[in-house]
């Protein structure tokens, strides 16, 4: 066996992996791991797909783990999902000769079910041995089981497939057989191993740089500081994940107290490393700064280069960001004649210092954000269409908070939990109870400023609660201390922007050549997704 050869981890810092399956896969998952044991600390998630991801996000905020064991479906859903390394356990070709040859003891009208792709060798095989196999795929759990239903229709009694199958096959009637062997979760186990080897190989390398980045280009935040539990926020969360595998820009959208540099600081965490996840994240808002300063902060400035310039000039924040991600907050605001200087800087991939002549090399990724409609502004003029679209490689649109309502309450007891906690003082213990009833009270507010307006109320009501620990946590009270809340009733939300922006996905399927995976993958969604989205644009 592969394994038999010892790998080069510390006996006290053995590699970390999480196996995820809900199907009779868990069962293989069991007996592999104990051949393992020695080699790496195993726990086994009897989770699937969105349980399964928010659990592992979760406990990624104060757990170590360095690689995640998932098949199917399962692990095609966590991969998008998760920044932690998704290893997919596959079966083999002899692995699917072995599972026909004992559905053939069954009968001879045999059904094989694949998650997204056909196997283009079992036709040729079929054709070679006379062998009749039913061939359908799936991508949803509800596809599988009309693939099923369809199968069982035709006359087919026994039904090949991994864990997801061979259940709903079984629960329709049929003989469901299993494919995935025993070698082919080791292979699965093994590959883990290399990739958590390669990880810690990494981390060793980026503690030795870590000196180089002080705290103050650090990001402090990651994705499980993205609360909410509503489908918005899941969608938000699946953007973050799949455009930190990405060097492109990003380009975020949303109204005041969204969360945009939050969200910009996620996206730079979950990057892998080789992205800048230990690199420097550097911060500024280009509507906060004069013109005058706000281009030597950017680019740099030599010694000499205007009245004040500082004694040796000057590094910009550029190259601080250098290897990491410069987040330009309000770029809508950027005046023109900067937006001409930081297209080119784009495009050339270096930096001339204000008053210099000398081009700096700099490898940044810019992660840009805005309230306003950029769009609207190169319309009008006032924003570069090139340097729009240079910035706008990717999209994200948060929604504001009123669009994702029942968010409102668990995010207004973690905020008040979390300022109680700053002044010293313990929330009630039946403080959750009198939350709720004020669910009401909080959830007609439309929110103006968001979740940083949600933020501050939590701020103020804790002070109040502090200074007066027998004070019952009431709507009267709530409404004393934030009047305002009666002041303006929630508007009607307007639709939630999907995962990848504004785009049509048949203008996104234009990009990729009418590739439907290349698409679907951009996208964020499934190609079954993708195809009705299709139909209803046609």
């Amino acid at each position: 066996m592969r394994h038999s050869t010892p790998l080069p981890f510390d006996v006290n810092d053995k590699p970390v992996i999480w196996t995820v399956s809900v199907s009779r896969l868990s069962d293989l998952f069991r007996d592999i791991t104990l051949e393992y044991d020695s080699l790496a600390t195993i726990e086994p998630i009897n989770l699937g797909f969105d349980e399964a991801a928010k659990h592992i996000r979760e406990r990624l905020a104060t757990e170590r783990c360095d690689a995640v064991i998932a098949a199917g479906s399962n692990a095609a859903y966590l991969k998008g999902r998760l920044s932690v390394p998704v290893v997919i356990a596959k079966f083999s070709g002899l692995d699917v000769m072995q599972a026909l040859a004992r559905a053939r003891r069954v009968s001879d009208r045999i059904g094989i079910v694949t998650y997204q792709e056909r196997l283009a060798e079992l036709a040729e095989f079929s054709s070679t041995f006379g062998f009749d196999v039913a061939q359908r795929t799936y991508v949803t759990e509800e596809d599988a089981r009309a693939q099923i239903n369809d199968l069982k229709a035709a006359g087919i009694k026994a039904i090949v497939g991994a864990g997801l199958i061979t259940d709903l096959a079984e629960e329709a009637g049929l003989t469901g057989v299993f494919v995935y062997s025993a070698a082919s979760i080791r292979h699965a186990f093994d590959d883990a191993l290399e990739m958590a080897r390669l990880t810690q190989l990494e981390s060793n390398r980026g503690r030795a740089r870590g000196a180089v980045v002080t705290d103050t280009l650090r990001a402090r935040h990651g994705i499980n500081d993205l609360r909410g539990e509503s489908a918005a926020m899941e969608a938000v969360r699946q953007s973050v994940v799949l455009y930190a595998k990405s060097p492109a820009t990003v380009l975020i959208q949303g109204e005041t107290g969204c969360g945009k540099e939050l969200v910009a600081q996620a996206i730079h965490r979950e990057a892998p490393r080789t992205l800048g996840q230990n690199r420097p994240f550097v911060a500024v808002n280009c509507g906060a700064i004069a013109e005058s300063l706000l281009e030597s902060e950017l680019f740099g400035h030599e010694e000499g280069a205007f009245t004040g310039a500082r004694r040796g000039g000057h590094a910009g924040l550029f190259e601080a960001a250098n290897r990491g991600t410069l987040f330009l907050d309000e770029i809508g605001e950027m005046p023109l004649t900067l937006q001409t200087r930081l297209l080119r800087v784009l495009e050339e991939r270096e930096v001339v210092r204000v008053g210099g002549t000398r081009p700096i090399p700099v490898s940044v990724r810019i992660i840009s954000a805005t309230h306003c409609d950029l769009e609207q502004r190169v319309r009008e003029g006032r924003f570069r269409a090139d340097l729009f679209y240079r910035l706008a490689v990717l999209r994200l649109n948060l929604p504001p908070l009123r669009a994702h309502v029942e968010d409102v309450l668990p995010l207004a007891e973690w905020s008040l939990k979390n300022a109680l906690a700053s002044l010293g003082a313990r929330p009630h213990p039946n403080l959750h109870a009198e939350m709720t009833a004020c669910a009401p009270l909080l959830q007609r507010y439309d929110w103006p400023g968001n979740v940083r307006e949600l933020r501050n109320l939590t701020e103020r009501l804790a002070l109040f609660l502090a200074a007066e620990p027998l004070q019952a946590l009431t709507p009267a009270f709530v409404l004393s201390v934030a009047p305002e809340l009666a002041a303006r009733p929630a508007a009607p939300a307007p639709a939630v922007t999907p995962v990848a922006g504004a785009e049509r996905v048949t203008d996104v399927l234009a990009r990729f050549g009418g590739r439907r995976d290349a698409a679907a993958d951009y996208l964020g969604i499934s190609r079954t997704t993708l195809w009705r989205k299709l139909k209803a644009e046609s």
